[in-house]
């Protein structure tokens, strides 16, 4: 019998991660998955998982113990809500799960590391455009990210590549661009924009109330990913032998005045966009995938509208339970 490669995920009770966990065991991987919580929506298909704080040494010890791969996805983040106002927490969090993690792994032989980045380390000044530029790996720098987040992301970027080249361990490196999907946090501040959005009009569908909230004028443009594409180019990017930070994202930008019209339609009814002040990020961001054609021989082939579609179904019946046990409790209350 061949025994299976053993790999280890961290934040598989994550969106990214629970995907990802069931990604890799239809491939005939053994999986390991490590977070501090077990996936909120679905259960997990890891082999074996383990409630472990990734921030402390001995944890990554554990959870990176008597396997070949790591994909490292774990960290504490969110929407731009949450990352622009936990400048503190989420650089203290995650520096301690990034340092400890991949020492953890150099320390247990693990031969291949994915260290999952984000787009949020681009320069503030390449994204002052709503009509921005498609952003290069090597724009990069001059390093100027937009906040916290994005520093802690550049910094272990590094620290991975010095890992490569002074140890010996395979690190690969992945640029996240607004991944989106059905079984992630949909509401509670750390949404993500796609999530944000199908919520509120699958609100606005069942109560009646077709005005929504967007943050700014909504003329601030994104990429979105969906989440299967993500996971397939995750898995395509650590079989390779590219080692240089690679975006992983669609090409297409919209407004978020866009984003709403799109799932509006995808739900049926016609809304008021109500713009108040809030957290927007940069003005502009855009994937150049270019690199990632050339690298992985694929990119992305998802469409918007068809991952909204099934996204949007999702969130809408998270949303029908959420206001049925609302209306219940409220009765409970009463009575």
């Amino acid at each position: 019998m061949i025994e299976k490669t053993r790999v280890l995920v961290t934040g598989a009770g994550g969106f990214i991660g629970s995907h990802l966990v069931s990604f890799l065991k239809e491939k005939g991987y053994w999986v390991r998955g490590v977070d501090l919580k077990y996936p909120e929506f679905s259960e997990s298909d890891a082999d074996e998982f383990e409630i472990l704080d990734l921030r402390r040494w001995d944890n990554c010890l554990q959870a990176t113990r008597n396997v070949e791969e790591v994909y490292a996805l774990a960290a504490d983040m969110g929407g731009m809500g949450f990352i622009s106002a936990h400048h503190a927490q989420i650089l203290y969090n995650n520096s301690l799960i990034n340092l400890h993690t991949l020492e953890a792994a150099k320390t247990n032989g693990v031969k291949r590391y994915l260290y999952t980045s984000s787009a949020c380390i681009y320069p503030e000044y390449l994204q002052e455009d709503a009509n921005v530029t498609p952003l290069k790996e090597e724009d990069a720098y001059p390093a100027q990210p937009q906040d916290a987040y994005g520093w802690e992301k550049l910094v272990s970027e590094i620290l991975c590549h010095h890992y490569r080249e002074d140890y010996g361990i395979e690190t690969r490196t992945v640029r996240f661009h607004n991944i989106f999907g059905e079984n992630g946090t949909w509401d509670g501040g750390r949404e993500k924009a796609p999530a944000a959005m199908c919520r509120k009009i699958a609100a606005a569908k069942i109560t009646g109330n077709h005005e929504i909230e967007i943050w700014g004028d909504g003329e601030q443009t994104r990429s979105f990913c969906y989440i299967t594409d993500c996971v397939e180019g995750l898995f395509r990017l650590m079989r390779s032998d590219f080692h240089e930070p690679l975006n992983l994202g669609q090409d297409r930008m919209v407004t978020i005045n866009q984003l709403a019209d799109i799932v509006a339609e995808i739900a049926g009814i016609t809304i008021t966009k109500k713009h108040i002040d809030g957290p927007m990020g940069v003005r502009g961001r855009n994937s150049d995938n270019t690199k990632l054609r050339e690298v992985l021989n694929w990119e992305p082939e998802i469409s918007l509208e068809k991952g909204l579609q099934t996204t949007y179904q999702w969130i809408e019946e998270q949303v029908k339970q959420s206001l049925s046990e609302k209306d219940a409790n409220a009765f409970n209350q009463t009575v």
